[in-house]
C-alpha cells in the first residue's frame, strides 16, 4: 500500500510529459511560422526573377 501511495505522489513523470508537450507545441509553432515565411520568400524571389527577365 505504501508503494502505491509513493507512485501517486511521484509527479516527476507528469512534469516530464508536460515539458515534452510544451516543446512539441513550440516546435509546431516554429515550423508553421517558418513555412509561411518560406512561401513569402519564394514568392519574393520569383517576382524579382520575373522582373529581371522582363528588363
Amino acid at each position: 500500500m505504501l508503494h502505491i501511495r509513493k507512485l501517486i505522489k511521484d509527479d516527476k513523470g507528469a512534469t516530464a510529459i508536460e515539458y515534452g508537450l510544451i516543446a512539441a507545441l513550440i516546435a509546431i509553432a516554429a515550423i508553421t511560422a517558418m513555412s509561411g515565411l518560406g512561401n513569402q520568400l519564394g514568392n519574393t524571389f520569383n517576382n524579382v526573377s520575373n522582373q529581371m527577365s522582363k528588363g
